[in-house]
């Protein structure tokens, strides 16, 4: 009996220990998550409103004014871009957004086998994952835990604006996680190249946070409104070709929309892991109360036990 509760007793300071370092990782992604959660909303209403306003200029645009703009007759390669985390640890995070992404590749060669994919991953989490399926990978850029700078996409946006212009690629996507709340978080894949006139999520639908407003306050005074359909009517006058301004704005905006995946990729990323902790901190905690009952009765058992022996033995003496 002391041997089980030895045993017993080395379990729960293994667990205690294990459940302090899950309440402290919490902590840590409790406040990094905040500063992500920060960052979001900093930026997202202005990323959204810069991507309505590129797909109304494809729809008012001529789509030979500029490679990005004009579709492929058909669609042999297409580039992905997938972000992850580089660290384990936050639930099904990784998995989740990796088996989207697999799942649009697959889905593309059903439709036509002679389709390609070259992956470009943010994270090495994806990168392993993707290794793992069976997809190539050719290129891999670090991942700061929580993403600050326009500057730190510019590389990965040069890499598919250039491969695409030189026709590597017949489309390029994206792959990140949506940041929707603190305990919801969902894995979405966006068209980048050629830039379309509708939301690409064939998978998802239009899985969005309604924080971003779909039309400015400024609306009246730069369009004319249609009553009866509810919509506005634009005229884009550019200064000083069309060439000229579509050659330096859309590679920006492509930029704007993989730095806003990131920042939604940190936010998501830091909820998924503060939920994943805050769970292993509860069962580790449901763990001691069960093995302190358990350590306890067989306490309590082995005390009973003694006891009947040292009146057992009293007995035969008197005897």
């Amino acid at each position: 009996m002391p041997q089980v509760t030895r045993e017993i007793k080395r379990r729960l300071r293994s667990i205690k220990n294990t459940g302090q370092i899950t309440r402290a990782m919490e902590m840590v992604a409790t406040a990094k998550m905040r500063k992500a959660v920060a960052n979001v909303l900093a930026t997202r209403t202005y990323a959204g409103l810069a991507w309505d306003m590129l797909k109304e200029l494809v729809v008012r645009t001529d789509r030979n004014k500029h490679p990005l703009l004009t579709h492929r007759d058909k669609i042999k390669r297409v580039g992905m871009v997938i972000i992850t985390s580089n660290r384990g640890l936050c639930g099904g995070f990784n998995h989740q957004i990796s088996n989207r992404a697999n799942l649009y590749i697959t889905r593309h060669r059903a439709q036509d086998v002679e389709v390609e994919a070259d992956l470009v991953a943010v994270g090495k989490r994806g990168r392993d994952i993707m290794w793992r399926h069976g997809h190539t990978v050719i290129a891999e850029f670090t991942k700061a835990d929580i993403t600050t700078r326009m500057d730190e996409v510019t590389p990965i946006a040069k890499l598919v604006i250039d491969d695409y212009l030189v026709g590597k690629y017949d489309k390029v996507v994206l792959a990140y996680t949506d940041f929707i709340s603190a305990v919801t978080q969902k894995p979405r894949i966006k068209q980048l190249l050629p830039i379309e006139d509708e939301e690409m999520d064939v998978d998802l639908g239009a899985a969005r946070s309604p924080i971003v407003p779909r039309h400015s306050p400024l609306d009246n005074k730069l369009g004319t409104r249609n009553e009866e359909l509810g919509t506005y009517s634009y005229e884009y006058l550019f200064e000083p070709t069309p060439d000229e301004v579509l050659e330096d704005l859309l590679p920006r905006l492509i930029e704007v929309q993989l730095y806003q995946a990131l920042l939604e990729s940190d936010a998501s990323e830091h909820s998924a892991r503060m939920l994943a902790m805050h769970n292993a901190s509860d069962a580790a905690q449901d763990m001691i109360s069960g093995l302190t009952l358990t350590y306890n009765q067989a306490r309590q058992s082995s005390i009973t036990a003694e006891l009947a022996d040292i009146t057992g033995g009293r007995v035969a003496v008197e005897a």
